[in-house]
């Protein structure tokens, strides 16, 4: 496909990277040459200078060949002309970046007027994802698919937990119920396991259970703490703001440290019942005052990852039964984050490229078994795919034992009826069907590429 994006930030470029890994033909204008010599430097992309709400420079970018266009600039209002924009000139589907909680209700509202085709805010996504860790703090990541029925719940395997030492077949009637152990992370390597696995002390295990056995699961994994009821926000930011709303409406006592007192007055104007506190928060002392120490929860989103590091260790220090969330912008170094302390990492950037890419694979194969929703495993090593089974082929109606499916590469889950199962050999794939696969294969975009 031909893509445009409007902005070259991080988020601009994030998604330029990786749907350039997707083999799509990348446009990028931005204003700020240095950000776009950057970019080309590194990918195989077209740069273009200029402002992308003006007809000259889209006309430069050839918007007469663009299938879509992704306009991601640090202004809402500047994304949303840009789109319109696009629209006029006949491109058939635009994205837009709005982010102002203000503009949120109003967009969805006048979306077709705008001729927009979707809009994404990251921040609420990564305040969403957040609020889920903190319901269940055992959990390093949750993942919902299938629209919330489906849960990703991924864990560490200490001594204690009950399949520690024990071959994946064996864990099934530990278990119990409707779960599947998809992949494995052991010291840097990754692993899709079959039966004759056997789990250590140390590893991170992913499973797919129904969301509403969720805690039923966690409790028999011995990861069921009791669920957040206080949380310390270090950093007023969007995320912040967003995060704050959604965890008073749960009845969370929740506290904001920033140490701008313009964006402190704005936060107390907007958040009932929220505590906001005017200071820097990588100030220890200020910390141990405000009881970082017996919060249930610490959430850092700060302005620099290394603040986040810093503040997300020092707080498991003084406080290791606390669930600590630790926002990171900067995708690199991963191997080096890894091996640090931190329970759980929440990534904007790379939230928002996967939001992206799953919307640009299901317009590829709009009428067919398309994906609905995905997320990146590891990093970049596998990928969760859900696949909704709109049509007949050849991968429906026949027992999964029959299929010649691709090696690193399992059928880990099937929503049927309202219903999720975990399938075995005998079987089938029918019209319907929301299909849930873990893969180390790349670009994966009709449930047909499942097959060798």
């Amino acid at each position: 496909m031909n893509i445009i994006i409007v902005g070259c930030g991080r988020v601009g470029r994030s998604i330029a990277e990786q749907l350039n890994t997707e083999g799509h033909a990348i446009t990028v204008i931005d204003e700020n040459v240095e950000a776009l010599e950057r970019l080309s430097d590194t990918q195989n992309i077209m740069a273009i200078e200029g402002n992308g709400a003006t007809y000259s420079i889209l006309r430069e970018a050839e918007i007469e060949n663009c299938d879509l266009l992704i306009a991601v600039t640090a202004t809402d209002e500047l994304n949303l002309y840009t789109c319109l924009l696009a629209k006029n000139a006949g491109v058939p589907s635009t994205i837009a970046r709005v982010r102002n909680p203000e503009y949120i209700t109003d967009v969805e509202i006048i979306k077709d007027d705008l001729k927009l085709t979707l809009a994404i805010n990251p921040e609420y996504t990564c305040a969403s994802d957040i609020s889920r860790l903190l319901k269940y703090p055992g959990a390093t990541k949750i993942s919902s698919f299938s629209k919330g029925m489906i849960d990703f719940i991924k864990i560490k395997l200490t001594d204690s937990t009950p399949i520690t030492g024990r071959r994946v077949a064996d864990c099934a009637s530990i278990l119990k119920g409707v779960v599947r152990i998809c992949y494995v992370e052991r010291g840097g390597e990754f692993y899709i396991p079959n039966g004759e696995f056997i789990l250590r002390e140390g590893d991170l295990i992913s499973l797919v259970v129904p969301a509403r056995s969720a805690a039923k699961l966690l409790k028999t994994m011995g990861s069921l703490n009791s669920r957040s009821r206080s949380v310390i926000i270090l950093g007023g930011s969007k995320i912040g703001f967003y995060l704050a709303k959604i965890l008073r409406l749960a009845g969370v006592s929740v506290k904001i440290i920033e140490k701008d007192p313009r964006r402190c007055e704005e936060l107390s104007e907007d958040l009932d019942g929220v505590m906001v506190i005017n200071a820097d928060a990588m100030d220890e002392d200020l910390l141990l005052s405000e009881h970082i120490d017996s919060a249930d929860g610490v959430v850092c989103l700060m302005d620099t990852d290394e603040e986040n590091l810093l503040a997300s260790l020092y707080a498991k220090q003084v406080n290791p039964k606390a669930k600590i969330v630790t926002e990171l912008g900067n995708l690199k170094f991963s191997s080096v984050v890894d091996t640090l302390p931190l329970d759980s990492i929440i990534r904007p950037k790379q939230l928002t490229g996967e939001y992206i890419i799953r919307y640009v694979r299901g317009m590829q194969n709009a009428v067919g078994n398309n994906v609905e929703t995905m997320f990146k495993v590891n990093g970049d090593q596998a990928e969760a795919l859900e696949f909704v089974v709109r049509e007949k082929s050849a991968v429906t109606g026949v027992p999964l034992s029959q299929l010649n499916l691709k090696n690193d590469l399992q059928i880990v889950c099937i929503g049927r009826g309202g219903k999720v199962m975990t399938p075995g050999g005998a079987d089938t794939i029918e019209v319907g069907d929301r299909v849930i696969v873990i893969t180390k294969h790349k670009g994966l975009s009709d449930l047909r590429d499942i097959l060798k």
